[in-house]
């Protein structure tokens, strides 16, 4: 057992780090300052939310590939986003949406991703030749093209207006 929580100092390490940086972020108020100040550099720009949605989901996309989480990404820029958004007249529920629909393509070609020597390992099974950058590539092409498929849906939803959920509007009332 000693042994076993030894190997895992390092992981508590780094937790701690992260969830300090979290709430020290949070209580120091930078994530109100920084979405005010964003939201008004963005409403003197005049530029569509839909617009805007579509730059964030591509920012999350490139973020992806570093932070491959989705809870620790949530975490950092949830403060950020949402207030910006509520401002610009987005509501929260579509600006999970879109960080959702950005944050899953990616998951697939990030080198950082959990499964992949477990599926690196199984393609070797039929090819003894296939390596990480072997899988990869093979997964760029769907991996873009499911985002683009789900950002054209996205567009679409917002344009029709539908309801995220029972209750939920795309926009704020």
């Amino acid at each position: 057992i000693t042994k076993t929580f030894a190997s895992l100092a390092g992981l508590v390490f780094i937790l701690l780090l992260i969830s300090q940086f979290i709430g020290l972020f949070n209580w120091s108020n930078l994530p109100n300052i920084i979405a005010g100040a964003m939201a008004q550099a963005l409403e003197s720009a005049s530029v569509p939310p839909i617009v805007l949605l579509i730059g964030m989901i591509l920012a999350i996309c490139v973020l992806d590939i570093i932070i491959p989480g989705s809870l620790p990404k949530w975490a950092i820029f949830a403060p950020i986003f949402v207030p910006l958004f509520m401002r610009l007249g987005i509501a929260p529920q579509t600006v999970l949406a879109a960080y959702r629909l950005g944050d899953s393509p990616m998951n697939v070609i990030t080198p950082l991703m959990v499964y992949l020597p477990f599926i690196v390992i199984v393609a070797q099974r039929y090819d003894k030749s296939v390596g990480v950058g072997t899988i990869i590539s093979l997964m760029i092409p769907y991996t873009f093209i499911v985002l683009v498929t789900w950002t054209i849906f996205f567009v679409i939803w917002w344009a029709l207006g539908i309801p995220v959920g029972p209750g939920y509007p795309v926009a704020m009332p």
